[in-house]
C-alpha cells in the first residue's frame, strides 16, 4: 500500500447508520482527532451502551508534555470526535471523566439522528502547518469560531492584529530557544517523526515529514539533516513567517490547571478546528509558549488572563488542503469488549 492510499483508508468517510450499527467505526472516527506529535496517547473499552476512553501512558512524551496536560488535552479531543459522530448516529451522549481511574465514559442514549457541518468536517480536519494566505476573517467567521471554541471553565480568544501575531511569534521564538537547547526534547521529537512513507505506515503514528513540509527521505538522512541543520534560528524564522501569514491566533485557556479542564480544552480545540474546517480554513498548533513550563505565565499575563492556564495555542487561515497523517489500525487502540 502507498502512503495516499493508506490515507483514503484512514479517512474514509462514515455512513451514519454505518457508525451506529458497528461501534468500530465510532472508534475510528474519535482516533481521527488531533493528538500531540500524532502520538494517539488512547485506548477504547467497549461495551453495548458505552465506550469507555483510557488514556496510553505508554505514549507520553515526557520531554514536551511533562505533566501530560497535552495527553489529557488529546483525550478530549477524541471524546469531542466521539459525541459528534454519536449523535450523526442517533446515539446521544453522556460524558463522566472519573478522576480517580483517569478514565472517560461516554455512555449512549437512543434519539434522532442529527449530523452537523462538525461531524462532516472529521474526516476533512487536518493540522495544516503550510504558510495561509493572510487574508482576514469575517465577523461572522470570528462569532462563530468563537461560540466553537467555548465550553465548561474554557473559554477562546482570538488574536487579529499584525501587532498581536508579531508578538505571539517573539513568544514563540523564545520557547524555540528553550526548548532547542533541551537535548531530551530533541530526541523525543526525532523519535515521533517518520521520514519516510515506509517507516509512516509501518507505524500509522508520528509526524510523517511532508506533513510538515519536509521531503520524505531514508530515515538516516533525515536524522543527519536533524542533526545539522535543525536550529532554533531556522524553525523561528519558519514559524514567523506561519504566524504572520496566519488570518488570527485562538488561544483556549481554562480556569483550572487539572486533566477534567485539560479534557475540556482538548474538546474545544476539536470543535474549534472542525468548525474552522466546515469554513474551509485551516488549524495547526503553535503550543511552545504554553509547553515550556516557565514561560507559560510569562504568556498567560500577556494575555490578561490571570490565573487561568492558556492550554492550546492555534493558527488559523486560509490555505490548501496538506498531506494527512496516518493512524494505527483499530487493533492495537482497542482493549477490549465489555459489559
Amino acid at each position: 500500500m502507498n502512503y495516499q492510499s493508506a490515507v483514503q483508508q484512514v479517512w474514509r468517510p462514515a455512513d451514519p447508520q454505518g457508525l451506529r450499527s458497528d461501534t468500530r467505526e465510532l472508534v475510528r472516527y474519535a482516533a481521527l482527532a488531533a493528538s500531540s506529535h500524532n502520538t494517539q496517547p488512547w485506548r477504547f473499552d467497549l461495551a453495548p451502551d458505552r465506550i469507555e476512553i483510557h488514556p496510553d501512558f505508554a505514549r507520553r512524551c515526557p520531554a514536551v508534555d511533562p505533566d501530560d496536560h497535552h495527553l489529557f488535552a488529546s483525550l478530549g479531543c477524541a471524546t469531542e470526535n466521539l459525541v459528534l459522530a454519536g449523535r450523526a448516529a442517533g446515539l446521544e451522549s453522556h460524558v463522566c471523566f472519573d478522576a480517580d481511574k483517569a478514565v472517560l465514559r461516554v455512555t449512549f442514549e437512543d434519539s434522532a439522528p442529527k449530523g452537523s457541518p462538525l461531524f462532516e468536517a472529521i474526516p476533512i480536519r487536518q493540522c495544516t502547518r503550510t504558510e495561509y494566505d493572510g487574508r482576514p476573517l469575517a465577523p461572522d467567521e470570528l462569532r462563530v469560531l468563537e461560540n466553537a471554541g467555548g465550553g465548561r471553565g474554557v473559554g477562546v480568544m482570538l488574536l487579529t492584529s499584525a501587532q498581536q501575531k508579531d508578538e505571539v511569534a517573539e513568544y514563540v521564538a523564545a520557547a524555540n530557544k528553550v526548548q532547542f537547547a533541551d537535548a531530551a526534547w530533541a530526541t523525543e521529537l526525532q523519535d515521533w517523526i517518520r521520514f519516510s512513507a515506509r517507516d509512516a505506515i509501518r507505524t500509522g503514528d508520528g509526524l510523517y515529514g511532508p506533513v510538515m513540509g519536509s521531503p520524505d527521505v531514508a530515515p538516516w538522512i533525515g536524522k543527519l539533516f536533524m542533526r545539522f541543520a535543525f536550529s532554533a534560528d531556522a524553525q523561528n524564522q519558519k514559524d514567523s513567517r506561519n504566524i504572520k501569514s496566519s488570518s488570527a491566533i485562538a488561544i483556549i485557556h481554562s480556569e483550572r490547571n487539572d486533566p477534567a479542564h485539560w479534557i475540556e480544552a482538548g474538546r474545544c480545540y476539536e470543535r474549534l478546528a472542525l468548525q474552522a474546517t466546515a469554513l474551509n480554513l485551516r488549524t495547526a498548533f503553535i503550543n511552545q509558549p504554553v509547553e515550556v513550563a516557565h514561560m507559560r505565565p510569562q504568556f498567560a499575563q500577556y494575555l490578561g488572563l490571570g490565573e487561568r492556564r492558556p492550554d492550546l495555542v492555534v493558527r488559523i487561515g486560509h490555505a490548501p488542503l496538506a498531506t494527512k497523517s496516518l493512524r494505527r489500525p483499530l487493533e492495537e487502540v482497542i482493549n477490549a469488549r465489555i459489559g
